[in-house]
């Protein structure tokens, strides 16, 4: 993408972007997305939505927002989907409220989603913390739940017992023991007009960098006014409620087997979650579980190369019936 495409025409980083001016994005080369709000679990939400067919929902992660799918939107419509992305609470263009960031509101979030966009069930897609909340939804709300395909995030309770019980693994994940800091990271992430969000897309990549118009895109969102603090808080959730009555009864709900055909995509060089915290999670689906592992990518396989993603994902999603 040129200089000439940068979202909606505003300088690369103002301090306080307007969340409409930095999210509404077009795919440069590609068809027109149409944007809209939706209503769901008492909130409102920014989704971008391409093609017609079986709905696929996909989820972004941490430090992004529904535009890390533009890839996998046309290519998902291209073979017939209807492709949409959204922006979780408190990200993107959705709305930024005071509470609800713990997994299992979030997860409500994203059924609500699909029930609000007419729709029986939808396979979700999820990367990073969306992909948490979809291995979420799929234990809680199978009905909703046609398939799952999870990028660069093991099962809930994997996570909790790598995070927990492997050094290398907490280290790798230490940005998260970092947010527990009240306010610090916020600051840290909004500091010059979010460096640090740049920084930590270069680092946590592959050899395949992100190109520079999506950090740029990245950094904008996460200076719109308030979005920091909500990035963070379902990681501040999910340390803090380890030992709290809510947190315990979450990883107890979790132990609900995923009874949906599953995709585990994961790259080899992630540097925040380790390949072998990742491919435990297999014994948490009593369903067809197909496991992919990604050479030469690391935590953005689905940007660092979205056509081997994107081929992999849709192949998957067409099987009638996939194996293990």
């Amino acid at each position: 993408m040129t200089g000439s495409t940068t979202p909606s025409g505003h300088s690369p980083s103002p301090q306080h972007p307007h969340p409409t001016s930095v999210v509404r994005l077009g795919i440069p080369g590609g068809p027109e997305v149409t944007h809209r709000d939706v209503a769901a679990n008492g909130a409102r939400f920014h989704i971008a939505e391409l093609g017609d067919g079986p709905l696929v929902l996909l989820l972004h992660g941490f430090p992004q927002f529904w535009w890390t799918w533009r890839h996998q939107l046309v290519a998902l419509a291209d073979a017939g989907f209807r492709a949409v992305a959204m922006d979780l609470r408190g990200v993107g263009g959705s709305d930024r409220t005071p509470r609800g960031y713990d997994p299992a509101g979030l997860a409500l979030d994203i059924t609500g989603v699909v029930r609000s966009l007419g729709e029986p069930d939808a396979a979700l897609v999820g990367h990073d913390l969306g992909g948490y909340l979809a291995w979420t939804a799929a234990a809680m709300r199978p009905k909703l739940v046609r398939r799952l395909a999870v990028s660069s995030m093991p099962h809930p309770r994997r996570w909790r017992s790598a995070m927990l019980g492997d050094v290398r693994q907490s280290r790798a994940g230490s940005y998260i023991w970092g947010f527990q800091r009240p306010w610090v990271p916020e600051r840290q992430l909004t500091a010059d007009d979010g460096a640090l969000v740049g920084r930590l897309l270069h680092d946590w990549s592959g050899p395949r960098l992100l190109d520079d118009e999506a950090v740029t895109a990245y950094r904008r969102a996460m200076c719109i006014p308030s979005t920091a603090h909500c990035s963070v808080e379902p990681y501040r959730w999910l340390v803090r409620s380890l030992a709290r009555p809510d947190g315990i009864q979450f990883y107890r709900r979790m132990k609900r087997p995923v009874r949906v055909p599953t995709l585990h995509l994961h790259g080899s060089l992630d540097p925040v979650m380790r390949t072998r915290s990742a491919a435990g999670s297999g014994q948490y689906v009593e369903a067809p579980y197909r496991w992919r592992l990604f050479d030469g990518l690391g935590h953005f396989p689905h940007e660092e190369d979205p056509v081997a993603f994107s081929t992999e994902l849709i192949n998957w999603l067409k099987d009638p019936e996939p194996d293990r």
